[in-house]
């Protein structure tokens, strides 16, 4: 039987990837002044065991200011890289190309953790130490009634922000990546710049469609000439605002065309966030609901595309692929319920024969081999993930 898609190798530049599956960086709002810690090396980690070609860290903020709270993970700092250094090193012994997500938060920044309330900061966070500090945007325009009044960046602040991405990803580049991602979606600082309803700017980063593009598109300019030229670079966008007056997929097919001529060889499609939490939008949601999108971008804007949002399924997931509709599989929090996510989906899409459990860990594989006969004769429900 021929091998799926979904486990055939893919090559980026000159990265392999064993197979098409990426875990989407997942925030975990946990990192120690911005030190990545054991918590982020287990919960990482565990992915790469259970079979995922790519595995990203989570939105590591460029500054300390480009957090969304106080437990995100940075890169801003050497110590910072060093834990990530580890981290890194961990996931490419385990057969996943180590990637990470570069990010800004903009208005969105200083916020409550998501178990305290995903909201502004208020008197009982300040009391566990979690104090508020000035955010910024395009425009000094609040992501909400109640929130935060950013502060607009000026020209010189753009410029001096610019060389804190060359030196995150110079970090990032020394900690052991090979796969990068700049965030410009879900209502944070990039996207904030695209959005019409965010940016009301009246210089060169405002006003059109082009001005909006300009400073996201500067950001991944100067991601990519820091970035090794043999390692690939995605960005990550909300295809659609899903708000009145908000960004339309013709906008991010656009944006992502240009993406694309500055060197980035990925658009990661998402929707929403400009408002609320990270993926809010008046969208209907189903499995796969934002396929369409990468499907789309993919054709319009001839460019590669990862798909992401409610893919749960082994056989959904390589029916995108076959259907042409993206290139990669973003994973997120489907491995968070099942790590190892990849290798029962790749026990549910293989026919019989060979060693049922060859790409698993060697320490877990080998005694499940040998207890797979004995189950196989016992009586009750089929074996969860496998053709029976």
């Amino acid at each position: 039987m021929p091998q799926p898609l979904l486990f055939q190798p893919i090559t980026l530049r000159g990265v392999t990837s064993r197979n098409r599956i990426l875990i989407s960086p997942m925030c975990q709002y946990s990192a120690d002044d911005g030190v990545a810690n054991d918590w982020h090396l287990v919960h990482l980690g565990k992915f790469a065991q259970g079979g995922a070609g790519m595995v990203m860290v989570e939105a590591a903020a460029v500054v300390p200011e480009g957090r969304i709270t106080h437990g995100d993970v940075g890169i801003w700092n050497e110590v910072q890289a060093a834990a990530l250094k580890r981290i890194a090193a961990f996931l490419k012994a385990n057969g996943a190309v180590p990637s990470i997500q570069l990010a800004h938060a903009g208005r969105k920044a200083s916020m409550q953790r998501p178990w305290y309330g995903n909201a502004v900061l208020d008197d009982a966070d300040r009391a566990r130490g979690d104090l508020p500090w000035q955010v910024v945007g395009p425009s000094a325009i609040p992501m909400d009634e109640g929130w935060l009044m950013p502060h607009a960046l000026d020209v010189a602040e753009l410029a001096a922000l610019k060389e804190h991405w060359r030196l995150a990803t110079l970090r990032a580049v020394e900690a052991g990546f090979e796969f990068a991602e700049v965030h410009c979606a879900h209502g944070y600082l990039l996207h904030a710049f695209l959005s019409p309803l965010s940016n009301q700017r009246s210089d060169a980063y405002g006003g059109d469609r082009a001005g909006r593009m300009r400073y996201p598109l500067e950001i991944i300019e100067t991601v990519r000439a820091a970035w090794p030229a043999d390692k690939p670079l995605s960005v990550r966008i909300s295809s659609v605002d899903g708000v009145d007056g908000g960004l339309q997929l013709d906008d991010q097919i656009a944006f992502a065309r240009e993406a694309k001529a500055r060197g980035a060889d990925l658009i990661d499609c998402s929707s929403g966030g400009l408002l609320g939490s990270a993926t809010a939008a008046r969208i209907p949601r189903g499995y796969g609901f934002q396929v369409p999108y990468a499907a789309e971008i993919r054709k319009a804007a001839d460019v590669a595309t990862i798909a992401v949002g409610l893919i749960l399924h082994p056989q959904q997931a390589e029916e995108v692929l076959a259907n042409d509709q993206a290139d990669l599989i973003a994973i997120g929090r489907e491995a968070l319920f099942d790590p190892n996510w990849p290798l029962h989906a790749e026990l549910a899409l293989r026919g019989e024969g060979g060693e049922l459990f060859g790409s698993w860990p060697k320490q877990y594989g080998w005694w499940l081999e040998r207890r797979e006969p004995g189950l196989r004769r016992l009586d009750g429900p089929p074996l969860p993930f496998r053709k029976n």
